[in-house]
């Protein structure tokens, strides 16, 4: 007895794709291209690159530059999803183009892109400092409390579990690129207030009050219009906006006359 089954849109769509990749073993990609120093509009190239198993759309990048077109820009470092250079917009959608697979996008055109509403330095490579140097604003790193530690400061598992989530930032700016309110202002934006939370909500901080008057402005927590752009980007899966929440919690709770 046959039985056949009505696939949905989705199921289709699939379907077509991946019996697409199995009989051509390739993959079309368009790149997306612009040297600021030598074209006034960027423009799509675009490369065919045969697909091995289990290829990253990454090490299809590098295909390209090493055999198709050794002018392409982009950046890479780690190559394991923890440093947050290759944060790119693929197929509509922003991804680590080191832990993104070819296999699970459409074959037949998949598109590449720098991360959108930053200054393009060149093709996929965009300039980073202005992020940054929005860091050197919140104090990046612990403050010494009035307890001196001598060796080990012990952290209970109560209060490591709530800076677990937010650790896990690589800074690779793709919240920084989704948030609305980054393209028009000076506001510090998703990424570096996660990175406040992080100190303020950390047990062994010494310099809280101090943390959270430096977010405490008109660029700082109360410009976020809780649009969760930068939860839908993020490739690590954290909330920034519940970290925001929690700095607004602490300066309410400061301004009320509470600890």
């Amino acid at each position: 007895m046959l039985v056949i089954k009505s696939l949905g849109p989705d199921e289709r769509s699939k379907g077509v794709e991946k019996s697409y990749l199995m009989a051509n073993k390739k993959a079309v990609f368009n790149v997306f291209r612009f040297d600021p120093d030598k074209e006034k509009e960027p423009h799509y190239d675009t490369f065919s690159v045969e697909v091995k198993v289990k290829m990253s759309v990454l090490e299809a990048l590098f295909e390209i530059l090493e055999k198709q077109d050794n002018t392409l820009a982009f950046r890479f470092s780690c190559r394991g999803a923890i440093c947050g250079s290759c944060a790119m917009f693929i197929s509509g959608k922003y991804r680590l183009a080191c832990e993104t697979l070819v296999e699970k996008l459409d074959p037949r055109g998949i598109e590449v892109a720098p991360l959108p509403h930053l200054r393009i330095l060149k093709d996929l490579a965009v300039d980073m400092e202005p992020f940054y140097r929005k860091f050197d604003r919140i104090m990046p790193f612990f403050q010494e409390g009035k307890q001196k530690v001598e060796r080990e400061y012990i952290q209970a598992i109560r209060e490591r579990k709530e800076i677990d989530e937010i650790t896990d930032c690589i800074l690779c700016a793709a919240c920084e690129s989704a948030c609305p309110l980054t393209w028009t202002s000076d506001y510090l934006g998703p990424a570096v207030l996660t990175k406040a939370y992080r100190f303020v909500a950390d047990s062994r901080e010494g310099a809280t009050k101090e943390r959270l008057s430096l977010v405490d402005g008109e660029d700082g927590v109360w410009r976020c219009h809780t649009i969760f752009n930068c939860v839908e980007a993020c490739p690590k899966r954290i909330n920034q906006t519940r970290a925001i929440e929690k700095l607004r919690k602490g300066l309410f709770a400061r301004k009320l006359g509470f600890k």
